[in-house]
């Protein structure tokens, strides 16, 4: 059995396997409504998971362009006016945040 919220038009807000404060009914855990939210919620959870990774791979993306600029293998100009523009930008906002070692820890793993 599961225990639930639902909202003014009757779908499903929250689902716990537990009963919880404000919980409004309850739901056989074998339903088609049941495997619908936790499918959808695998879903959503997938899609934070790929967004966050487009951000990592944004800064790879960025690391290996000034690595290639620093090592002579394309120049800055090169590059699209508006990829230059966003490279530039992004160098000086990090610039007048301290600069990398004041975002990221040793291991390179998290924001501070």
């Amino acid at each position: 059995m599961l225990y639930v919220k639902r909202d003014t038009w009757g779908n499903l807000q929250q689902v716990e396997a537990a009963p919880f404060e404000g919980m409004d009914g309850e739901l056989q855990a074998d339903s088609h409504e049941a495997q619908a939210w936790y499918a959808n919620q695998i879903a959503e959870s997938s899609l934070l998971k790929l967004e966050q990774s487009d951000l990592d791979m944004i800064r790879v993306l960025e690391d290996l362009i000034t690595v290639l600029i620093r090592k002579g293998v394309v120049r800055i100009t090169d590059l699209p006016e508006a990829a230059q523009s966003k490279l530039v930008g992004r160098s000086k906002a990090r610039d007048a945040l301290g600069g990398l070692h004041r975002l990221i820890n040793d291991d390179e793993s998290e924001l501070i």
